[in-house]
């Protein structure tokens, strides 16, 4: 059974109270990262999503921000994404490789969230195996809980750190224990963490926007992003420069 925090207690505080410098954090971590994505090639991109019932609220929202990244990614030749879940009682389930928006949200309207343990160990498996056959350049996480043996998934981060394959976790809540795990899973594979407020989401589509169109095109294609999104994505290049 599930003894995770219910959504309704205590929400994030506001860019002002703090979130500020942990996004500047996040985006200092991704922009020291060297870019992935071939020349001239499509870039592909994992989005692993915790499905379980605590994460209901959000799961709409989360289907929203998902087009946005294939919109920023589409004029730098493509980005390929296939969308991970887990949910209820040891179901773990990865879609086909979507080229499009319309493709990845088709299969996510198909997920209703379950009651269920983390199971985050097996996206990272899963993750190891899509790259062994194809590279795939990045790797999103939104999760709000972690339940399993952190030294597993630090051995898994790691593999996928020697694999060139960063993870960018994004952290709903305030669950001390995801929030230690998830930056260990980080900084184990290169990648970054940062905590996001459910009710500013435009937030954490502007980073997981920056985090795909990195994705499919590295860092002149982030620079060009935020000359046109400005923000949060404009300080990531400035301090990519």
């Amino acid at each position: 059974m599930n003894d995770r925090p219910k959504q309704s207690e205590g929400r994030l505080p506001s860019e002002t109270g703090g979130t500020g410098a942990e996004v500047d954090a996040f985006l200092r971590k991704v922009a020291a990262i060297r870019p992935t994505a071939a020349g001239g090639g499509r870039g592909r991109l994992i989005f692993a999503l915790d499905a379980t019932a605590s994460r209901q609220p959000t799961w709409d929202g989360a289907m929203q921000i998902q087009a946005e990244m294939f919109e920023q990614a589409g004029a730098l030749g493509g980005l390929d994404v296939q969308l991970v879940f887990y949910r209820g009682f040891g179901e773990c389930k990865a879609s086909k490789w979507q080229s499009e928006a319309r493709g990845l949200l088709r299969a996510m309207t198909a997920v209703t969230c379950l009651a269920g343990r983390t199971q985050i160990a097996r996206v990272l498996r899963h993750a190891l195996g899509e790259t062994a056959k194809k590279k795939v350049n990045a790797l999103i996480f939104v999760g709000d809980a972690m339940e399993e043996a952190l030294d597993e998934l630090g051995h898994l981060a790691g593999e996928l750190g020697l694999r060139g394959l960063p993870c960018f976790l994004f952290h709903e809540g305030r669950d001390p224990v995801a929030r230690d795990a998830f930056e260990q899973i980080a900084r184990l594979s290169g990648g970054a963490c940062c905590r996001f407020d459910p009710s500013a989401p435009q937030q954490l589509r502007d980073l997981l926007a920056a985090v795909a169109v990195y994705a499919a095109g590295g860092r002149k294609a982030l620079a060009d992003f935020s000359e046109r999104r400005g923000g949060i994505v404009r300080q990531l290049t400035h301090q990519v420069r």
